[in-house]
């Protein structure tokens, strides 16, 4: 059998079809962007027919614990394509050596899909089938929860004979080895090991959104010598709003819409997507719960267990966050979070404007002045024939740009290079830089300030700079009350195709980071402490947008969009 005629690539096809809305967006991405290696269409990477050959074989040999049936025929559909696409994708090279293409893969989805369980699987598959003396780790919150799959891998060696043979496998209390390769699986836990100089060839850590980042980051600080590596990262979501997963998905769901450069990283995120999670849809639209748990759409009676668990969710509100959180790969924290924009809606408003554009245009300047260590942003924002255009910019210290590329994972240097992001000061932002830059707008662009809009925090000194220039400087309270309007607008002149804004990466990464909160008067605005990472840009914007939006709303002007 070709790769072709497999589950894993029919799986992926269904998933992109366009009247499927029981796939969540990023999933069809993902499905999308690995069907172009598998159709041959990708210059860094293809699949391995024998690979996938040799897969299929072992597959055959197992035999599934609980259906007792050949592996091969008992495993969901998503996780045929998990296997496939993370064991026998392999990356093109001049020297024609076997490296497998990704090296790190994010699973997020539900309780009871058989994450750990399909995770046992590929683990096996890797001691049979990687180079003698591999080693391989879990990590997760206790030792218990990491040995949900050692025993996992048990059950599954148990129930196949071929494998339960004497000279394959060997079953120890702490560890499991494979004696035909020398390899060898060890359970680890945070909070009894320390994980530094492990060396693992592969690794899950499991229940990641209990834990923070330091295991994750320690076994691929292990993996740093290695061609052939393997992190897995699985979880549902967790109510905190601190922890790895968190990060793990940002990061992939920034590769999927092609703002970061990532290539290498494969993640199915069955999390809703934005627009089931307004107006408390989960109570009623099914999609939600489809979209979360892929086992509910070939399962009608997992999907009517979960259905009755909504139900009892809907009437004790005690068991909502629960529900939420484990069944539909909600957050759920009293007052809702929610993504502001969806990226690709942004990205349609893209215009590479030339300069001479803002000649003569009256503009108005929104700053983002935050601590001295970190982001800085300055927005300019006009209206012409009845769409508002922006240019931002950002500003970071200069020695905090490696340390922020690693943290972040955005590539500060490219940013730096397009012109959107400014290295300025060593440690801390100087201040003198960007009160400089904002002064010379004028005289580079040709425009004419009307208004300079910043929020009290860490903007006294700077605003007593450019009064004394003769700016008008006006005090925005970053409130829910001041700012829902601007916010509002700026989103519909976005779905309207009614904002512009000059080619900005670093714009788009900042617009995928933005979480909106409401308050209780239904009042929406972008919360920093919400948000998934740096935003500045965004709420500096937003500020521009608030004085745009009281001028266009007491002044002369006459704009086309609806602003109430």
């Amino acid at each position: 059998m070709e790769v072709k005629d497999s589950r894993a690539y029919k799986y992926a096809q269904w998933c992109i079809e366009e009247d499927n809305h029981k796939v969540p967006r990023y999933v069809k991405k993902q499905a999308k962007a690995w069907l172009d290696i598998a159709d041959g269409k990708d210059e860094e990477a293809y699949v391995d027919e024998k690979a996938f050959e040799k897969i299929n074989k072992l597959l055959k040999l197992m035999v599934h614990p609980d259906l007792q049936c050949p592996m091969d025929e008992g495993l969901e559909d998503y996780a045929w394509l998990l296997i496939v696409a993370v064991l026998c994708t392999k990356l093109k090279n001049n020297e024609n050596k076997d490296i497998r293409y990704y090296i790190t893969a994010v699973l997020e989805i539900c309780r009871k899909n058989f994450k750990t369980f399909n995770s046992a699987v590929i683990f096996i598959l890797l001691m049979l089938t990687d180079p003698q003396f591999s080693r391989f780790f879990s990590v997760a919150p206790d030792l218990k929860l990491s040995k949900e799959l050692q025993i996992a891998i048990k059950k599954i060696i148990k129930s196949s004979p071929l494998l339960a043979e004497e000279d394959v496998f060997k079953l120890l209390r702490s560890e499991i080895r494979c004696l035909l390769t020398d390899s060898e699986y060890i359970p680890l836990a945070y909070s009894e090991d320390r994980m530094d100089g492990k060396l693992a060839n592969a690794f899950l850590a499991d229940e990641a959104g209990a834990m923070d980042s330091y295991p994750i980051e320690a076994m691929r600080s292990s993996q740093i010598t290695l061609f052939n590596k393997l992190g897995i990262i699985i979880s549902t979501q967790y109510p905190n709003d601190n922890n790895a997963m968190i990060d793990e998905i940002d990061i992939s769901k920034k590769v999927l819409d092609g703002l970061l450069d990532d290539k290498r990283r494969f993640s199915l995120l069955y999390e809703p997507d934005d627009d089931l999670l307004t107006n408390d849809q989960w109570m009623t639209n099914d999609l939600v719960i489809y979209q979360s748990n892929p086992v509910a759409v070939s399962h009608e009676y997992v999907f009517n267990a979960i259905k009755d668990m909504r139900t009892m969710a809907i009437l004790y509100e005690n068991k909502r966050e629960n529900y939420l959180c484990k069944h539909n790969n909600i957050k759920y924290k009293g007052l809702g979070v929610e993504g502001y924009i969806e990226i690709t809606k942004v990205r349609e408003c893209k215009v590479k404007l030339d300069p001479s554009f803002w000649k003569g245009k009256r503009v108005y300047i929104g700053l983002d002045l935050s601590q001295t260590d970190d982001n800085t942003a300055v927005a300019m924002a006009t209206e012409h024939e009845g769409k508002i255009y922006a240019k931002v910019w950002g500003f970071i210290p200069k020695d905090k740009k490696l340390l922020k590329t690693k943290k972040e994972q955005v590539d500060y240097d490219k940013l730096i290079r397009q012109g959107v992001c400014f290295e300025c000061g060593d440690e801390v932002i100087d201040y003198g830089f960007v009160e400089n830059f904002i002064l010379n707008l004028e005289e580079n662009y040709g425009v004419e300030i009307q208004q300079i809009g910043y929020d009290r925090y860490n903007a006294i000194s700077t605003v007593q700079k450019l009064e004394a220039n003769s700016y008008e400087c006006v005090e925005i309270k970053q409130h829910s009350s001041v700012l829902h309007m601007p916010t509002k607008l700026l989103k519909e002149c976005v779905l309207n195709k009614k904002f512009r804004y000059d080619e900005n990466l670093m714009l788009e990464i900042n617009f995928q980071n933005a979480r909106c909160t409401e308050d209780t008067n239904l009042n929406k605005y972008v919360n920093k402490k919400k948000s998934e990472g740096k935003v500045d840009m965004v709420v500096a914007l937003i500020n521009a947008i608030y004085l745009l939006q009281q001028d266009l709303l007491y002044g002369t002007d006459n704009f086309a969009v609806q602003v109430v």
